[in-house]
Formats: C-alpha cells, sequence, structure tokens
C-alpha cells in the first residue's frame, strides 16, 4: 500500500492595516566606541555622514549592527531615538562636542575579572521559594548566598532572615 500525504504552510496571518499604521518606532539605544575622546567623535562625524547620505537605513536596524557587530571599548556615547533626523542632529552634536538632549556619554564600564551575579528579579512574593533549588544543589551559590543574607539580615528592621523570607511557603506573610 502508499500513503500520500501533502503538507503545506498555513496561509499567514493579515496585520491589521490600522496597528500597523498607528505603531511608531520605539527609540531605541544608538552606540558607539572607540579608544580615545579624539577618535569617538570622528565615529560620529562619519556616522552622521552615513545616516544622511543612506536614508534607506533604519535607525532600529543600524542600532543592532552597532551593538553586535562592534567592539565595545573605552569611550562611549550613545543617542536614545527612533528619528533619523534627531540622530543625525546628535551625531552631528558629538562630532562638533555640543550638547544634545537625545545623546549620552560617559566611559565604558570598569571591568572586574568576569565574576557572575545572580539576581532573582522582582520582590519576590511573586514566587515563592525562588532560588531554593539552587540554594540545595549547588554548594556555590550557597556559600555566596549565605554571605550575602548574613551582610544584609544586620540591615533588616523586620527581625525576619532574608532566607526565610526568600525560601517561604506560599501565602506565608512576614511582618
Amino acid at each position: 500500500t502508499n500513503a500520500h500525504v501533502i503538507l503545506e504552510a498555513a496561509p499567514e496571518a493579515e496585520k491589521p492595516a490600522e496597528a500597523e499604521a498607528n505603531s511608531e518606532p520605539s527609540p531605541v539605544p544608538v552606540v558607539l566606541s572607540a579608544r580615545s575622546a579624539d577618535a569617538l567623535t570622528q565615529v560620529a562625524s562619519r556616522l552622521a555622514d552615513y545616516v544622511q547620505d543612506y536614508p534607506q537605513v533604519e535607525v532600529g536596524a543600524l542600532a543592532a549592527r552597532l551593538w553586535t557587530g562592534r567592539a565595545k571599548l573605552e569611550h562611549r556615547a550613545g543617542v536614545i531615538t527612533a528619528d533619523r533626523d534627531e540622530l543625525h542632529e546628535a551625531l552631528t552634536a558629538l562630532a562638533t562636542g555640543a550638547a544634545h538632549s537625545a545623546l549620552v556619554t560617559g566611559p565604558g564600564p570598569v571591568e572586574t575579572g568576569g565574576r557572575l551575579a545572580v539576581m532573582f528579579s522582582g520582590q519576590g512574593s511573586q514566587r515563592p521559594g525562588m532560588g531554593r533549588e539552587l540554594y540545595d544543589t549547588h554548594p556555590t551559590y550557597a556559600d555566596a548566598l549565605d554571605e550575602v543574607c548574613a551582610a544584609l539580615d544586620a540591615h533588616l528592621d523586620t527581625g525576619v532572615p532574608l532566607r526565610e523570607v526568600m525560601f517561604a511557603q506560599p501565602d506565608t506573610e512576614h511582618a
């Protein structure tokens, strides 16, 4: 016996035209970096020329390419915008040493040796027992958490140890 099956892709869902018309691009950080302040102004000048010469390039795509395709060097600047004209103005301001409301400048992060940090977002009440399994199965994490809890418990006004709050059962209330 033979069996025949025809597989097709599902038809693409149509996007409502009004949603496309009403959606404006969100501001994104366009990040530049260089080894020196002078080099950073030169990069800004070249990028301002590029933005002016190639109007088809979208701000979001440019921001993504700069962030993923370039080294993160010591001297940094960023332009937070979704607008090409504002991007050009801010880059020109950076290149000439002027100020601009969308422009942020400053040094890059200080390297600390690549240490790991684990963060549990929120206040914890939405995920009772959060971090407990990690604590129970990874001694290095448990030691670090014990150290952090000891340091923070001294500053708590409630008298309830942090670890007790973190590992509380659902619907447990602490003063």
